[in-house]
C-alpha cells in the first residue's frame, strides 16, 4: 500500500512564510500529478496548487506570486513553499497524488495525506 505523510504546518504571523512537505511511501511504481488542497472551517476543500509529472505547475488565483509547489522526484515528496501568508490562509493542507503501486501490474488511484493545519495569526 501506500501513504502519503504531510509535515511542516504550525502558527505564522501575517507576512512570514512555512513550507509544507508531503512524502509518498510504499510499493510505488510511479507518481503522476502532485496537487495541495486546503480547507478552511466551514469552507468546502479547495485546490491551491498542483505540479504535473513532468513538473507543469498551476496554482489558484488567490496564492498566485506567493506560494510555490515543486517535488523531488527520488524522495518521492512535494513541497509548497508559502509565502506572504495571509489570514486567510489559515486551513488545514492536504496533499493529493495521483499513484501507481505494486508489481507485476501496477494499480493507479488517488491518495491523501492526514493533513496539517496552518494559523496566520496577527
Amino acid at each position: 500500500q501506500v501513504q502519503l505523510v504531510e509535515s511542516g504546518g504550525g502558527l505564522v504571523q501575517p507576512g512570514g512564510s512555512l513550507r509544507l512537505s508531503c512524502e509518498a511511501s510504499g510499493s510505488i511504481f510511479s507518481i503522476y500529478a502532485m496537487d495541495w488542497y486546503r480547507q478552511a472551517p466551514g469552507k468546502q476543500r479547495e485546490l491551491v496548487a498542483t505540479i504535473s509529472s513532468s513538473e507543469t505547475t498551476n496554482y489558484a488565483d488567490a496564492v498566485k506570486g506567493r506560494f510555490t509547489i515543486s517535488r523531488d522526484n527520488a524522495k518521492n515528496t512535494v513541497y509548497l513553499q508559502m509565502n506572504s501568508l495571509k489570514p486567510e490562509d489559515t486551513a488545514v493542507y492536504y496533499c493529493n497524488a495521483d499513484i501507481a503501486y505494486g508489481l507485476p501490474i501496477p494499480t493507479r488511484r488517488i491518495y491523501w495525506g492526514q493533513g496539517t493545519q496552518v494559523t496566520v495569526f496577527s
